[in-house]
């Protein structure tokens, strides 16, 4: 169901048109972890000006684009993947989403390019919610929730459509939605 949100993980959390928090304004955030203490996820669609080789100089030649995962432990990094087979290790949060694995696994298949911006995500920060404060936020109409979306969505790299895109597939109740202005001032 669209307005509830259950403790679970694996679903998607779509910002409303006019919330202005800076943090997640035309957000879409994958929630890893949900239940009675809390909730955490990462923003999908703000990209950072970095490149993991940026975070993590031993990497070498890792080009893989860095996201802000959300206001939470910036000087922290996370990722999630679809590549299990490779990998061998990542807790499922979605059918085909993995979150984490063995970081050391995971350089040398980004060193030896058995990995490719597709299959994987990187994150600094995290988004959090304390125990009552996401549902709050969801009665409040400041978010929409969703668990049906394509795994392709998740990996998707076209930043600048990706709210715009989740919204149009919740149906035709928010896909008028997606044309709102940025800025309501400006209309």
């Amino acid at each position: 169901m669209l307005s509830r949100i259950a403790p679970s993980q694996g679903k998607l959390l779509i910002s409303e048109p006019f919330l202005m928090d800076p943090n997640f304004k035309r957000s879409v955030v994958l929630l890893t972890e949900h239940g009675e203490e809390g909730t955490v996820g990462f923003i999908l669609n703000h990209p950072s000006a970095l490149l993991l080789k940026d975070l993590i100089p031993e990497m070498g030649e890792a080009d893989f684009p860095v996201y802000i995962g959300g206001p939470v432990a910036t000087d922290t990094v996370h990722f999630i993947h679809r590549c299990y087979d490779k990998l061998n290790d990542g807790e499922e949060i979605a059918k085909g989403i993995y979150w984490g694995g063995n970081f050391e696994a995971l350089k040398i298949l980004i060193a030896n390019n058995s990995i490719s911006p597709e299959e994987i995500k990187f994150f600094i920060g995290y988004s959090g919610w304390g125990e009552q404060q996401l549902k709050d936020e969801i009665e409040e109409n400041t978010w929409i929730v969703s668990d049906q979306f394509h795994p392709d969505v998740v990996f998707s790299d076209n930043e600048e459509e990706l709210w715009r895109e989740v919204i149009i597939n919740l149906g035709p109740k928010y896909a008028h939605v997606s044309n709102f202005p940025q800025n309501p001032n400006l209309n």
